[in-house]
């Protein structure tokens, strides 16, 4: 048994000191293994790292992007209200003179006590406000006599009619219905027969 293990330690030690180069050769094939790995991190690292700086640009991009279209939509609206303030702008200016008319009537009529001046002097200043008005579109339509459109005219009430002719038809008008361009502002109220 001795002489077995004699050999078998010699063996080993042969075999340790015969193949020299072969430890050498694993070493190198594992510093090989080892270099791939690193190279792989290496280019993993980068790969990584070109992928967060894309992502951080991309969303500097969206950010930017977002702010100025939020800044569009806060323009846009500013803008809108200043318009919807400043609408009516026109139509009060042009109104002004009538009101001064009015002022200037009401001083007057103070010392008149001549009626048929009084009634000239409320004629002209309805005449200068409808003509003002019809300037900026206002049109007044008429409705007594035509047939009854619910487009346009609000029934008040109802009487009976005197002969066929006058079924459905405007016999009177409490209020006068106008229309700004093609749009009903107020509907006429009327009176129909029936």
């Amino acid at each position: 048994m001795e002489n077995t293990d004699n050999t078998n330690e010699k063996e080993n030690q042969n075999t340790s000191q015969s193949n020299p180069n072969e430890n050498i050769t694993d070493n190198s094939a594992e510093n090989s293994e080892n270099s791939a790995e690193t190279s792989t991190f290496e280019n993993t690292s980068n790969a990584s790292q070109n992928s967060e700086q894309k992502i951080t640009e991309l969303n500097d991009k969206y950010l930017r992007l977002y702010s100025e279209f939020d800044n569009y939509r806060k323009r846009t609206i500013k803008e809108k209200l200043d318009i919807i303030k400043t609408a009516n702008e026109d139509v009060l200016k042009a109104i002004l003179p009538i009101i001064d008319d009015f002022e200037r009537a009401i001083k007057a009529n103070e010392k008149v006590e001549d009626v048929l001046a009084i009634k000239e002097g409320i004629n002209l200043i309805h005449t200068k406000l409808k003509t003002i008005t019809q300037q900026k579109g206002l049109i007044a339509f008429e409705s007594i006599g035509a047939t009854f459109d619910a487009d346009i005219m609000e029934a008040i009430t109802h009487i009976p009619a005197t002969n066929e002719s006058q079924k459905n038809k405007v016999i009177d008008e409490v209020e006068k219905g106008y229309k700004l361009g093609d749009k009903v502002i107020r509907f006429a109220k009327v009176v129909i027969a029936q």
